[in-house]
């Protein structure tokens, strides 16, 4: 068995896309799966640090968070940024999971992963910070 370099690990196209049809917008979006470091951004976004040191799970505009992240256009560049995830979040909830189902799949994000990030597990909505790995 031979192992890969560091050279190899890089150079690794691993951030597949797929385009998605959204009928609620008319048209075709461009979804491409969360890097580690977008993860991380959306993980941190997600919680809330209180001043007794717990964490509290924000659940709030998940959905629109995680979509300006995902979407890019066709040279494969973000299209929202920080600014935009009001307004997404005013978009159609069916247009958005439409979106957030394709994400998940490329991003091989779990049901468990995607309702913690979303604040609908119990473990999220008692205020626990809980495990969104893949996979758990």
């Amino acid at each position: 068995m031979s192992y890969l370099s560091k050279d190899d690990i890089f150079k690794a196209e691993d951030l597949p896309t797929r385009d998605v049809d959204v009928p609620e917008w008319g048209g075709v979006v461009r979804v491409r799966a969360l890097s580690g470091s977008d993860r991380d951004q959306y993980d941190a976004s997600m919680n809330q640090a209180q001043p007794d040191g717990s964490v509290v799970r924000l659940p709030q505009g998940s959905r629109a968070r995680l979509v300006a992240l995902c979407v890019v256009d066709e040279d494969g560049n973000s299209m929202f940024n920080e600014f935009d995830v009001g307004r997404l979040g005013n978009k159609s909830s069916a247009a958005l999971d439409r979106v957030i189902t394709v994400i998940s799949e490329l991003s091989a994000l779990t049901d468990k992963a995607v309702e913690e990030m979303e604040g609908n597990s119990d473990a999220a909505q008692s205020g626990d910070s809980g495990s969104t790995s893949p996979g758990n």
